[in-house]
């Protein structure tokens, strides 16, 4: 896949790993929010109804949920999925289950945290391996899915 299978692309001499990737996830991400949307509300008649009170703490938990075990198993979620990126660690491996959690817990923190979450897309659109904040803290990249025959 790269040249040398224990590190992340080079952005230079392999940009087309990190091409378009600010556009494919934030597409992704539109898919991944209604996809947890869906999930959120087929629980609420399972709460007699009661979770439309908390709904919005109901998509953070079920966001929470459906992105640590999407990025457990394929290092994607849904979205990223359909737009050929997923993530990959410090050392070029895909998520494991602690890599899923802390890069989920991170992204709930940015997302929380407005002025963080501004810091992040700007630092997707600026850095040279297209990185958010929580990439930059864990060593992480998005980028595009190699071709599977």
């Amino acid at each position: 896949m790269y040249s040398d299978a224990s590190a992340l692309p080079d952005p230079d001499m392999q940009s087309e790993f990190y091409a378009d990737v600010p556009t494919k996830r934030l597409l992704a991400w539109l898919v991944d929010f209604v996809v947890i949307a869906l999930f959120s509300a087929l629980i609420v008649p399972f709460t007699a109804f009661t979770a439309l009170w908390f709904f919005p703490a109901l998509l953070l938990v079920v966001g929470f949920v459906y992105r640590t075990i999407t990025l457990t198993t394929k290092s994607a979620t849904w979205g990223m999925r359909l737009f050929s990126i997923e993530f990959r660690d410090r050392t070029g491996r895909a998520f494991d289950f602690g890599s899923a959690f802390l890069h989920t817990l991170g992204y709930h923190v940015s997302i929380s945290v407005f002025p963080l979450q501004i810091v992040s897309i700007i630092l997707m659109l600026t850095s040279s391996r297209k990185q958010g904040l929580t990439d930059h803290f864990m060593g992480s990249v998005a980028i595009n899915r190699a071709a599977r025959f």
